[in-house]
């Protein structure tokens, strides 16, 4: 994290910050389908830019190119996957806390959500239920602006994500606190002159907004 004496806007991911990660929902199909642990985010960390997974974020790919692609990765790494099963634990649980902070937040700042996501998979789709979708459907109303990665073409970290993402909001990155639970994310958007933070849990990454921000915020 880096001081901003002047910070204006909250920009926030989605998965992993006001939705848990989906990592846990991916260790649980590795154990079932006997996969290594750690591989779904191996097979996303190779080729970053153009394997399937980043195509799907960029919106380039509908979802059976998809799938296919996914498998095909996965099969020259010597393991097979269903991808759709893969797409169907694209889910998690809201944060309570990180949701009435963006409530108490809105009358200050501006609040924005920048999240990678793909065109099957974004907002209330993350969900695993009917009330889940409409819990997310409504904290989604709680954004001014809700920049996603299959919509604009590009994808965190590129760093025309976040060009873009300012041109949207309409505030220059140095006014702006961003917080992702991906340090790779985060990296681009510092040099940019953002300040960050990375989330590993709700209390933390609160206790370091309020430290940032200079007030109380719960």
């Amino acid at each position: 994290m880096t001081g901003a004496p002047d910070i204006r806007a909250v920009l926030v991911d989605f998965g992993g910050v006001i939705l848990s990660s989906p990592i846990d929902s991916f260790r649980d199909y590795e154990r079932t389908a006997q996969l290594p642990t750690g591989f779904l985010q191996r097979l996303n960390m190779l080729d970053p830019d153009t394997n399937a997974w980043a195509c799907m974020e960029r919106g380039e790919l509908d979802e059976p190119s998809f799938c296919t692609r996914l498998e095909a990765e996965a099969s020259a790494l010597g393991h097979t996957i269903d991808a759709r099963i893969v797409l169907s634990r694209l889910s998690g649980d809201l944060r309570p806390d990180m949701v009435t902070v963006i409530r108490a937040l809105r009358s200050r700042y501006l609040v924005a959500c920048l999240t990678n996501n793909m065109p099957i998979c974004h907002g209330s789709a993350m969900a695993r239920s009917p009330d889940l979708a409409a819990q997310i459907a409504e904290v989604m109303t709680l954004f001014a602006h809700v920049v996603e990665s299959c919509k604009i073409g590009a994808r965190k970290p590129e760093p025309r994500f976040y060009a873009r993402a300012c041109e949207i909001i309409g505030i220059a990155p140095e006014h702006c606190v961003f917080l992702d639970d991906l340090g790779i994310n985060l990296k681009p958007a510092r040099a940019m002159g953002m300040t960050t933070i990375k989330v590993s849990d709700p209390v933390q990454a609160i206790t370091d907004l309020e430290a940032i921000l200079g007030h109380p915020i719960r």
